[in-house]
């Protein structure tokens, strides 16, 4: 049905556009018209949004459900109710089940699951090498065929550099888009922390910043030989971010990412040693979160992912070196970036342009703006609103979150996905 959402804020990443205004959106469920008035058409639904913040739905580039294997962590189902209240509409999955996503066969049964449960977009990811092992490159032109939007071992990085070469080279060949877990795998091998005065006092295996800088620096030489579309997950160092600028200069098809963990946290909030602030890569100390913050408004970094990975009370209820890394952040995300919002750091526009607008142009994807012709994913926040995180109360069916407990501001009101709701606050 033709849709009228009036008495908005409106966002739009791709113009820069923060104003009050109108939109509507057609039965096709395409947006028809963005102007500050718009007389409602007969018959139209009208959607009164209270002066809140009406933007394009979050494309969060890198989650983790846990279908097949592991579905006691997560699935389709509640990963896809979780995105919904987190204001996401198009998750990118990524390949790091049990078993790995690296035959067309998987590919189609996770598609199938996704398609089946999930009420918003889900695009899959595939495996660069057969069992994310780093011996042999999967069939990267049938898992496309299959509908692979991009390829990678996740955060297995692939230490044969021939095996590496050759698949990136193949991925250039069919225009593929690489993602690589930027880390020099044997400093990083057990580290727990990141190197420091902090981590020695803690008596944390640490790691330094260096390796990932020194991953960059590999896979960058390798794009150069190449030429392959490459994309960095998560960048989280300022030692990384000169090679990085030197790539963007020298006109290689790079992009990069990072985590809203590593964005809103420091390595000072493991302290009490809570496993749940356990991460891959480890949070980074203070000066870095800064650097990283600074080269997301500055476009160096392009991209703001949830890196959801969901865990299950055991595995995060042992000694913090023997956790497993990882967060929930599909529902977080958002109320987490509006922390740099409200701390003057990134402006809405900014925010947006990061988790919207530039992972749908590096996949290729429609999403992400409020021109006339776009898909209707949309959502309705109010970034002023304040509560209490309550991990029991989200929706991901693992809970292994670091912002319990914590104060946040900025809640979803409501979700749309091709202009339908998916999504209403209650």
């Amino acid at each position: 049905m033709t849709t009228l959402f009036t008495n908005a804020r409106l966002i739009d990443p791709e113009t820069g556009h923060d104003a009050p205004g109108c939109l509507l959106v057609d039965d096709a469920g395409r947006i028809a018209a963005r102007e500050g008035t718009i007389p409602a058409p007969e018959g139209a639904t009208l959607v009164d949004c209270g002066g809140h913040c009406l933007a394009p739905g979050i494309v969060d580039l890198g989650v983790k459900v846990c279908e097949p294997g592991e579905r006691h962590k997560e699935s389709y189902r509640s990963a896809g109710l979780a995105a919904a209240a987190g204001g996401i509409t198009t998750m990118i999955t990524r390949p790091d089940t049990t078993p790995a996503i690296d035959s067309p066969e998987t590919l189609e049964f996770v598609t199938r699951r996704a398609n089946e449960a999930a009420p918003v977009h889900v695009l899959p990811m595939a495996a660069l090498t057969k069992g994310r092992e780093g011996r042999e490159m999967t069939e990267i032109g049938f898992l496309m065929d299959a509908g692979a939007v991009a390829f990678t071992d996740c955060d297995r990085v692939v230490t044969d550099t021939r095996v590496l070469s050759r698949a990136l080279t193949y991925a250039a060949a069919l225009g593929a888009l690489v993602l690589s877990h930027p880390q020099e795998p044997g400093l990083s091998r057990g580290a727990a922390a990141t190197s420091g005065k902090f981590a020695t006092l803690r008596g944390l295996p640490a790691v330094s910043p260096m390796a990932e800088r020194m991953g960059l620096d590999r896979d960058i030489a390798l794009i150069e030989m190449t030429s392959a579309a490459y994309h960095a997950d998560q960048i989280t160092t300022a030692r990384a971010l000169p090679a990085l600028e030197r790539a963007k200069a020298n006109g290689f098809d790079v992009t990069a990412g990072t985590s809203i963990h590593h964005l809103t946290l420091n390595e000072m909030d493991v302290s009490d040693y809570r496993t749940f602030f356990k991460v891959k890569p480890p949070l980074r100390a203070e000066d870095d979160r800064t650097a990283v913050v600074e080269a997301v408004r500055t476009g160096l970094i392009d991209v703001i992912s949830s890196m959801h990975t969901p865990q299950d009370e055991e595995s995060k209820r042992l000694p913090f070196e023997e956790a497993a890394a990882g967060a929930v952040a599909l529902e977080t995300l958002l109320p987490a970036a509006l922390r740099l919002y409200h701390a003057g750091h990134l402006t809405l526009v900014e925010l947006f342009r990061a988790m919207s607008l530039n992972p749908a142009r590096r996949l290729g994807l429609e999403a992400g703006r409020l021109a006339p012709g776009a898909p209707a994913d949309l959502v309705l926040f109010d970034p002023d609103a304040p509560f209490i995180l309550d991990r029991w109360t989200l929706l991901s069916k693992s809970k292994n979150t670091p912002f319990d407990g914590q104060r946040m501001q900025g809640k979803v009101i409501a979700t749309y996905v091709s202009g339908a709701p998916v999504y209403q606050r209650s």
